[in-house]
């Protein structure tokens, strides 16, 4: 129930209230006369006058009339309400408080005055779950007895009489607004918000005890679905999350009685958050309890279907828009751009699978850095703003690399280097081929793009995922195996769900290093562990087959893989130990044009028998050393940091290898 006041109401409702309050008023003074079966004398004709005379000119109900109605207040209990609320709003209450009760001392006004001075008086109005108290409306004080503790009219209340609309502020912190859908949903999402306002309207806003929950998809898109379904039922969408549902029961009643009221009084719909909570976890418990209380507009957000015991949840799908659906977004927030994009959108929406608010920031950021920076090519722009819009959020579980590698700095034979061009080309037509040639259509099983880098350590595995990243515009993010593999039971599961539901926005290219550790041959079940790290094992298979980006997997241990991995990986690349001549292509490199070097025979360097890896950090090493020196890098550098490097190997630096340096 949710009025939008003209000027005109605001007025008219002031007027309305102060009449009222006159009336209760005129009934305190005729019991401060000690003669309240007295006739009414006729100077009381006049403020009973005035409040019709009120009513009349409202050009809708009062904010009195229709708290009084949704409450379902007796006459005696709106009296008591406004004999609350006479002390906030009218100075002369307090001294008429006291004139009645016979004691300067007692201004404040208590049942027992309202039980003596009203007129219908009944006790059933002061009992916890008559509408006054269960509502809190109003609030009892300490006192010696029931009837002569102090009320106090709560002061959400207060406001929403006196015509001024504001959530509780008790709920700040707890419940916040949702932002107004403004961008378009699409068609599918849209068939969402009518399934859902239609849910609402046939269960009269979940009061015969229905709840609705939106299943999979990303968070924004649900607050998205849940902002626009509640625009169209004319209700104030608000969310809370479910790591701040209240644990403790009598918290919890306290937030659903406050939050049942502010629906009445402001008309709102409120998301529960469940979006970042396991099926069963400390957080999601309460969040149930809080739900299963509830008897308001509801729906809940989770990425799998919950289970309550007492109250039927019904579950609707929520799926990110379709390639179609996007493209369609995108000629809407590009506008006339779209047009001369000559192909571009079509390459985005393979690329990027983005929703429409993320599409709508993606275009205007676009937009904004093309009028300022007119000389860059449009696609360019677009591109980097749909990377940083799909970047995932896996700052704890991965490391974002920065590729800086091109196929010049990559040495390796022919055959290798080929693959690695094919890995490519599969990342940048995986569209063409599974949408518009078909191949997506007979299932989405194999349709994952995984590679297998093996090879020991600095042989450029590593490197290869940069010139991948590099060559196709994605970021690289390199998998926290430490933060993702979990002793606990279910937690390996969950943190790479999270790192592949993050990643599959932008189609990132996943780095799992030293994947053995994570990627091991499944084991005979002896106990309850073998059989969970087994599960875990299979639930990495899955995701790989349907993971719509590239995934790498390096190891300098390729045996130690598991058979059904290697079935289901596409690419093996073997890194091989570089020979002597590809050591000199890498030391012919490794130093930048701008390092002053003195006479550096590439040859005699590639006598060291160290992998690229090595040779980068000792080039690095001679590098600090010749300039700590005031020196240009010289064989003598080389060869000190060489020393570095084979201790920290501990392997012994030959003669052979270091033969006519001097």
């Amino acid at each position: 129930m949710s009025t939008v006041p003209t000027d005109n109401w605001y007025e008219a409702n002031k007027n309305y209230l102060m009449a009222s309050l006159r009336v209760v008023h005129v009934a305190l003074e005729r019991h401060a006369s000690g003669d309240r079966n007295a006739p009414e004398p006729e100077e009381s004709d006049g403020p009973r006058r005035a409040l019709q005379e009120a009513a009349e000119a409202m050009p809708g109900p009062s904010a009195l009339e229709a708290l009084c109605e949704v409450f379902g207040l007796t006459p005696f209990e709106r009296d008591v309400l406004l004999l609350c609320a006479g002390m906030e709003l009218d100075s002369s209450f307090a001294a008429c408080c006291a004139a009645a009760q016979g004691d300067p001392r007692r201004t404040s006004p208590t049942f027992g005055l309202a039980l003596a001075a009203m007129a219908e008086a009944h006790w059933g109005a002061i009992t916890p779950a008559a509408p006054l108290r269960y509502w809190r409306l109003m609030e009892v004080g300490a006192g010696d007895a029931l009837t002569l503790s102090p009320l106090r009219i709560d002061e959400r209340v207060l406001h929403y009489l006196a015509g001024i609309d504001h959530p509780d502020e008790r709920l700040r912190g707890l419940v916040e607004p949702l932002e107004p859908q403004t961008s378009g949903l699409p068609a599918s999402q849209r068939t969402v918000v009518q399934q859902l306002v239609g849910l609402w309207s046939r269960t009269k806003g979940a009061l015969d005890g229905t709840a609705i929950q939106l299943c999979g998809g990303e968070e924004e898109i649900k607050r998205a679905i849940a902002s626009a379904a509640a625009a169209a039922a004319g209700l104030r969408p608000y969310a809370i999350r479910a790591a701040d549902v209240p644990s403790g029961a009598e918290e919890r009643e306290d937030l659903a009685r406050l939050w049942e009221r502010e629906t009445v009084l402001g008309g709102g719909a409120l998301l529960i958050d469940c979006q970042d909570a396991a099926g069963a976890g400390d957080c999601t418990r309460p969040a149930i309890a809080f739900l299963e209380r509830l008897r308001c507009p509801l729906v809940v957000a989770g990425r799998e279907p919950l289970r309550t015991r007492k109250r039927p949840l019904v579950h609707l799908d929520v799926n990110r828009p379709s390639s179609a659906e996007q493209r369609s977004l995108w000629h809407e927030a590009l506008g006339p751009l779209a047009s001369g994009l000559n192909g571009q959108i079509e390459a985005l929406t393979s690329q990027f699978d983005l929703g429409a608010q993320q599409i709508t920031a993606a275009s205007t950021e676009a937009l904004a850095n093309l009028s300022q920076k007119p000389e860059e090519a449009p696609d360019t722009l677009l591109w980097e703003a749909c990377r940083i819009q799909s970047r995932p959020r896996l700052d704890d579980l991965a490391q974002r690399i920065e590729p800086a590698a091109g196929w010049e700095d990559l040495v390796l034979p022919k055959l290798q280097r080929q693959t690695l061009r094919e890995i490519a080309a599969h990342v940048r037509r995986r569209a063409m081929v599974y949408e518009t040639w078909g191949f997506a259509s007979k299932g989405a099983r194999g349709l994952g793009i995984s590679a297998l880098f093996v090879g020991s350590s600095g042989t450029g595995k590593t490197m290869a995922g940069e010139v991948l990243a590099n060559e196709l515009r994605l970021d690289l993010s390199r998998i926290d195996l430490s933060r993702v593999v979990s002793k606990y039971i279910g937690e390996t599961e969950k943190n790479l769900r999270r790192v592949f539901d993050a990643a599959e926005e932008g189609g990132a290219i996943l780095l799992f290093d030293e994947a053995d550790a994570l990627f091991g041959k499944r084991s005979e079940v002896r106990d309850s562990h073998d059989r969970y790290a087994n599960i875990e094992v299979s639930y990495l298979l899955q995701r790989m087959e349907s993971y719509r980006g590239l995934a790498i997997l390096t190891t300098n241990m390729r045996n130690a893989l598991d058979a059904a991995f290697m079935r289901r990986i596409r690419f093996v690349v073997q890194f091989p130990f570089p020979d002597a001549e590809q050591r000199a292509k890498i030391w012919g490199r490794i130093f930048p044009p701008d390092t002053p070097t003195e006479e550096l025979d590439v040859r005699r360097l590639a006598q060291l028998n160290v992998a690229g890896g090595n040779i980068r950090n000792i080039a690095l090493n001679a590098a600090f050393l010749a300039a700590d020196a005031g020196e240009s890098v010289r064989h003598s550098h080389v060869l000190h940091a060489a020393r570095g490097e084979y201790a920290k190997l501990e392997k012994p630096l030959t003669e052979v290898e270091t033969g006519g340096w001097s």
